[in-house]
């Protein structure tokens, strides 16, 4: 193992560091992208643990929906300024020196969360440490993935192998997360502590691990300047037509699942809503990191196919979540949940695919960063709607959700065919 380590580690005459895939016994050639995807699924577990402890904290602790959805959303209040301050950080330093701390973080916000007692700003500073500890894993982490899931690193991946590495770690670590509070909270003792005790003996292991991983960015990389805010081939006027318009409906689908139907449906599930609030969040995630598995096959080429089918999913499931409220029936928000989570899904892996193959390597986790932090407006979602409660109803608002939806589908549709269109001139440039 000590000759893999020096092997991954060797320098090269230009005095960069070479990481590239070891041979032998015990080679790690082609997993190194493992441990910052771990490290990814310990952090997202963090960040969602809280979810479906609302029900919990509205009947237990009295707080209102808007304070509740107010402490959802409280994590973007650190998500935000750690993706935009790490991405391009990280671009110049390297992954490793901004993600090692991801996990610790996400347990120093774990802590504060046990120790809380129903404390609010207690609570909202745990949430806003878990939020810190997940943009740091969602700029640095998901690029660092991604450039582990390339030569020299893995000779057997695919373009798309790290968008999608990295989204369903963060899929899955949101779904155990609020499947394992979820249930703690629900079946066993101390229904505060447990859930936010589970997850520090998670992010320990996974940070530890994390320590073996090597950088991907090389060594001499902090001589350099900071990446110019423009390159000379912007990737940004794409950035702005086709991801900007799209990327709040990431979180606006997940969280329409996993926060607001919880709420609507408490009613129906007397004997078990912290429980029946789990469920609704694994299904949503699930659905997502399912249809993440198979993402490639709608998303390959340059194009905005897959953001335009998740944008028919994200209007569906909207119609049908409006129908499924008035009245709350589970029979039909369990597949409401079912639809927002596999919209979520590839709304998440098409956008960030798309920010991948545009953005230059000096580039990359600055540009994640902002797409990261657009998504994550959607965690916003829940609290507009309950301040919008005394005037309109959530069938009616769902129904509206839809048609806003349905108008990014449009403008999409636009960019599919100027996609087209600029690839058969590209194509015919080629032949001359």
């Amino acid at each position: 193992m000590t000759t893999d380590i020096q092997d991954a580690t060797r320098r090269t005459p230009m005095g960069a560091v070479s990481t590239g895939p070891t041979t032998g016994a015990g080679s790690t050639a082609g997993r190194h992208w493992l441990a910052p995807a771990a490290a990814i699924f310990a952090v997202a577990w963090g960040g969602n643990e809280f979810t479906p402890l609302l029900v919990m904290y509205r009947q237990a602790d009295g707080f209102s929906n808007q304070l509740a959805n107010l402490l959802l959303g409280a994590y973007v209040l650190g998500i935000i300024p750690a993706l935009l301050i790490a991405g391009p950080l990280s671009d110049r330093f390297g992954r490793r020196p901004l993600m090692l701390p991801a996990p610790w973080i996400a347990i120093g916000g774990s802590v504060l969360l046990a120790l809380s007692a129903g404390n609010v700003p207690m609570l909202l500073a745990g949430r806003i440490l878990s939020g810190v500890a997940l943009g740091l894993a969602m700029a640095v982490g998901t690029s660092w993935v991604k450039e582990l899931s390339a030569k020299p690193f893995d000779l057997r991946a695919d373009r798309a192998s790290g968008a999608r590495r990295a989204t369903i770690a963060l899929s899955l670590g949101f779904a155990l997360g609020a499947a394992s509070s979820g249930a703690l909270a629900q079946w066993a003792p101390f229904p505060g502590v447990l859930p936010y005790a589970a997850h520090t003996v998670i992010a320990v292991v996974f940070g530890l691990l994390l320590l073996r991983t090597p950088e991907s960015r090389g060594r001499g990389i902090a001589a350099r300047p900071l990446p110019a805010a423009h390159p000379a081939t912007s990737p940004y006027p794409r950035f702005l037509l086709l991801i900007v318009p799209v990327a709040p409906w990431v979180f606006g689908t997940a969280t329409t699942a996993y926060a607001v139907l919880p709420a609507l449906a408490a009613g129906q599930i007397p004997s078990a809503p912290v429980a029946f609030a789990a469920l609704l969040c694994v299904v949503a995630l699930v659905a997502g990191a399912s249809l993440q598995l198979f993402s490639h096959r709608i998303t390959a080429g340059h194009n905005a196919r897959g953001i335009m089918v998740a944008l028919m999913l994200t209007v569906g499931s909207l119609l049908l979540a409006s129908v499924a409220v008035n009245p709350p029936r589970l029979w039909l928000i369990l597949p409401a949940a079912a639809l927002l989570g596999a919209a979520y899904g590839l709304l998440m892996v098409s956008g960030l695919q798309e920010v991948q193959r545009i953005a230059p390597p000096d580039h990359l986790a600055r540009l994640t960063a902002v797409y990261y932090g657009i998504t994550y407006l959607g965690f916003f979602v829940p609290l507009g709607l309950s301040l919008l409660e005394p005037w309109l109803s959530y069938q009616v608002m769902f129904a509206g959700g839809a048609a806003v939806s349905a108008v990014s589908l449009g403008l999409v549709m636009v960019i599919f065919r100027r996609d087209i269109s600029l690839h058969r001139a590209a194509a015919r440039d080629a032949s001359v």
